[in-house]
């Protein structure tokens, strides 16, 4: 520990985990995009709440600004470490601290993965529906920090809806107990839903309190072939008139070469433009019934021109690879990736507008997009070609980005959907943001964190 600053917070913290070897600091100091060499002056690990809070006061004595870091599977640049700040990782803070039978809630350490409190609900019978690809390396705590979404969020909405008390460590080092599990608490500002969605500019999770729910009935998995991107929004119409969805999402022919090249496997005989896979109740003969009778119409509008049901769970498993395995499959052409949303009724007509803007603008380049069309989130990546620098790739993405943006504007909708907006997308946080709100939002910061050493640069 050459630095007087970590030789000051190792004397005060004897037991607290430090490192300043290369490869935590180059693991632990970026998240999946790549775009920022880590350049952390050290990774701490916290074991507990206190450790968290004395670090937080040392840092403010010190000067010395802090990275919350989760699972870092984020998209935006919202957990970089380029500048010399301190990581601090809550990978030792994952337990499972309690399970309420009445309440039906499980406080747990914000270190967690997300599966690992899916399976802990699990084990009550019960379920924590948030779901997404990231499940197993994903952490509770980063999840909070961006309000995660996902592929369930049509039925149960985002984090958000299941965060039933928080307890946060502020930029003061103070910690604070949120709304402590009550249902309702009508006894002013709910400073929870600051914290959620903050990506650590106010703040360290360091213990959520999560509301369960019954798990779902038997339910169904289906995949289908679409011919044309003006079908997509009819058969989701249909599906939600017709069935009890869980998940409707969708990805382009695109996209599933990459999947198959991955090793997925594609149950059809021929390509087509559009795919969905979408899971419905099927808890009787009834909605299998009506299932069927979702198809036939399909079909029979031309809406649909292939179609496959899951007859067990690996099947069901294979057909959700297909979309869930996207982000990876891509991973190795660095791509640089658009989240962003609408309005679900103006999904269409935003669509066939960012189709043409795509096609224009990248004419050489392969853009592979998919999304949670059922939520109104749509995910673009433009891949990098072989022979483009990484700085010229990434010029001319924003470029088009920058373009996008006016398309979203149009159409009421947002730069960010569930990655935040971190480093990347903080150009463009006017888009979304009136200055009123924005000046609030600065307000909001410089309360909590008066000296400006939570996550500095990222969000404002």
């Amino acid at each position: 520990m050459t630095d007087p600053r970590l030789t000051e917070l190792a004397g005060l913290l004897p037991g607290l985990k430090l490192s300043i070897d290369a490869g935590d600091l180059e693991h632990h100091g970026r998240d999946w995009t790549r775009r920022w060499t880590p350049a952390p002056m050290a990774v701490a690990f916290p074991a507990d709440i206190a450790e968290v809070q004395s670090i937080v006061r040392w840092a403010n004595g010190a000067g010395v600004a802090i990275v919350p870091s989760g699972g870092r599977t984020g998209l935006s640049g919202g957990a970089v470490a380029a500048r010399g700040e301190l990581v601090v990782s809550l990978d030792r803070m994952n337990k499972v601290l309690g399970f309420d039978p009445i309440d039906r809630t499980l406080t747990v350490q914000p270190g967690i993965a997300l599966e690992a409190v899916q399976n802990a609900a699990r084990e009550h019978r019960l379920m924590y529906p948030v779901d997404f690809a990231a499940r197993g390396s994903c952490q509770i705590g980063g999840n909070i920090a961006t309000n995660a979404g996902g592929i369930r969020v049509i039925r149960y909405g985002n984090t958000r809806q299941w965060v039933a008390g928080l307890k946060v460590v502020t930029g003061h080092g103070e910690l604070l107990d949120l709304n402590r599990g009550l249902v309702k608490n009508a006894s002013g500002y709910d400073l929870r839903h600051l914290v959620i969605g903050s990506e650590g500019t106010l703040g360290i999770v360091v213990e959520a309190t999560l509301w369960l729910t019954s798990p779902p009935p038997e339910t169904q998995v289906m995949l289908l072939a679409v011919p044309a991107m003006d079908a997509l929004m009819k058969v989701f119409a249909e599906a939600r008139h017709r069935l009890r969805l869980e998940a409707f999402e969708f990805f382009t022919d695109r996209a599933l070469a990459h999947v198959k090249a991955h090793g997925g496997q594609d149950p059809f005989d021929t390509v087509h433009p559009f795919y969905v896979v979408t899971e419905f109740d099927a808890d009787d003969e009834a909605a299998k019934d009506a299932a069927m009778a979702f198809f036939e119409l399909c079909v029979g509008e031309g809406w649909v021109v292939d179609g496959v049901i899951a007859s067990s769970e690996a099947q069901a498993a294979s057909l959700w690879r297909l979309r869930e395995g996207i982000t990876e499959s891509l991973a190795r052409h660095r791509p640089y990736k658009n989240d962003v949303s609408v309005r679900i009724a103006a999904v269409p007509a935003f669509m066939d507008d960012m189709q043409h803007l795509l096609a224009a603008e990248y004419p050489d380049v392969e853009v592979v997009w998919f999304g949670h069309i059922g939520d109104g989130n749509l995910h673009i990546n433009v891949l990098k070609p072989a022979d483009l620098d990484n700085d010229t790739f990434v010029a001319q993405c924003e470029h088009v980005t920058s373009m996008l943006v006016e398309t979203l504007r149009r159409h009421g909708g947002s730069i960010s959907a569930e990655h935040g907006i971190g480093l990347v997308k903080k150009p463009w946080l006017s888009s979304v943001r009136s200055p009123e709100e924005i000046t609030l939002m600065r307000g909001i910061k410089a309360v909590w964190d008066p000296n400006g050493v939570m996550n500095p640069g990222k969000l404002l």
